[in-house]
């Protein structure tokens, strides 16, 4: 009968088998050569084969030893991450965040509800606005990190990845074959006058303005109900409804960048974690292409 495997004993494989020689790693492990072998001999005994082929020069792995070394070092590994993380102090403190409305209901509640569990201590408070909003609460000390929309790469910070905005229209009202055409925009919003509206002045294509609000979440009932056209993110295009593109003859907005801004005046291990988590909640989405803005 087997006896359980031992993580010091598969530790002592992993070094005898990098080596390739006992010597070198009782040196290694500052251990005697004789207690190397014995606790390699012990291993062999557990598991009933021999795990490495003794030579005048050294040792090589048999078959046996090249079919255990990737679960040793998978679980020499864990064992290492878990003991780092049992004496990692837990995280305290206060982290102030800034998201958007249109990952609010998307890309980030999932990361911040899986750090607030991982990280009771912490207490998080969250502003959901637009960039201008953001910008402002962290220059004066109300966020430590935001996630902000750069239109123009004016923006300092680290880019999560890049989200176009374009002209988004219903599929079933078809409202973009209409002249003028119909928009939805930001009521309050310097970006629309500079981006959005230009981008059709900029084509000659007549429209008007049929709804305005100040949440992309008002655009997008704007669109779907069939009120107007909207510019929306690539990423962030709701049911039944599609981008409009140069074949249709409307020309993209921006290439907005997503970016993580910090505040320049305070950190801690708690603001640097939710960075990671941040990050991390990000990657999948640029990794594919996709873009939420």
């Amino acid at each position: 009968m087997h006896l359980p495997l031992d993580s010091d004993l598969l530790r002592m494989f992993l070094v005898v088998a990098d080596t390739g020689n006992v010597t070198r790693a009782a040196a290694d492990v500052g251990r005697t050569q004789s207690a190397v072998s014995l606790q390699v001999k012990r291993l062999e005994e557990n598991i009933g084969k021999p795990l490495f082929a003794r030579g005048p020069r050294g040792v090589t792995l048999t078959e046996s030893g090249v079919q255990l070394l990737p679960y040793a070092r998978r679980i020499v590994g864990l064992m290492d991450e878990t003991t780092a993380a049992m004496r990692r102090k837990p995280l305290d403190g206060l982290v102030r965040i800034g998201i958007p409305e249109e990952y609010g209901h998307t890309v980030l509640p999932r990361a911040l509800a899986a750090f607030a569990e991982s990280q009771p201590s912490v207490d998080v408070t969250v502003l959901c606005g637009y960039t201008a909003q953001q910008m402002d609460a962290l220059d004066n000390d109300l966020l430590d990190l935001a996630v902000v929309f750069d239109w123009g790469a004016q923006t300092s910070g680290e880019v999560l990845f890049i989200d176009p905005t374009v002209w988004v229209t219903s599929s079933v009202h078809r409202l973009h074959e209409r002249d003028p055409v119909p928009i939805a925009i930001y009521g309050r919003s310097n970006w629309c006058r500079d981006f959005a509206i230009r981008s059709l002045e900029q084509h000659s294509l007549p429209y008007r303005i049929a709804y305005s609000c100040d949440t992309s979440g008002g655009l997008k009932i704007a669109v779907t109900a069939g009120l107007g056209i909207a510019p929306l993110s690539r990423s962030n295009i709701p049911p039944d409804c599609r981008e409009l593109t140069l074949e249709d003859g409307f020309p993209p907005i921006d290439s907005s960048r997503v970016v993580l801004r910090r505040n320049a005046h305070h950190s801690s291990p708690a603001v640097e974690s939710m960075a990671d988590v941040i990050r991390s909640a990000f990657r999948p989405i640029s990794q594919t292409g996709l873009r939420s803005a």
